[in-house]
């Protein structure tokens, strides 16, 4: 859902447009650094990426994107599949990848 804040002149902008999103992804196959390092390269080569977390004890891929930019759940689900991972499911957070980074690290 976007926010749109309107000025004088009939101008406006769309907050959320402007923010870049977290797509969190729940993957299978994560065993090893080697992995967490694949992953991370791979979604690296799509230009929309702004950082990449993963947790192999979370079973969590955090993918940030780019202000005003996205990567759409088909191509994501695509890349891991044939990386060798299952993608359980993918879901769009407002948290930022810092956020996620700094859950993933708490103990439960």
């Amino acid at each position: 859902m976007y926010k749109c804040i309107f000025f004088a002149g009939a101008s406006f902008f769309c907050a959320s447009a402007l923010q870049a999103g977290t797509i969190e992804m729940d993957v299978n196959g994560l065993v090893c650094a080697f992995c967490a390092q694949g992953i991370e390269k791979t979604l690296r080569g799509f230009p929309a990426t702004d950082g990449v977390v993963v947790s192999l004890e979370k079973k969590l891929v955090a993918l940030a994107t780019k202000p005003g930019q996205d990567i759409d759940d088909d191509a994501l689900r695509k890349a891991l599949t044939n990386a060798g991972y299952t993608v359980k499911a993918i879901r769009r957070e407002q948290e930022t990848l810092d956020e996620v980074r700094a859950r993933v690290q708490a103990r439960p």
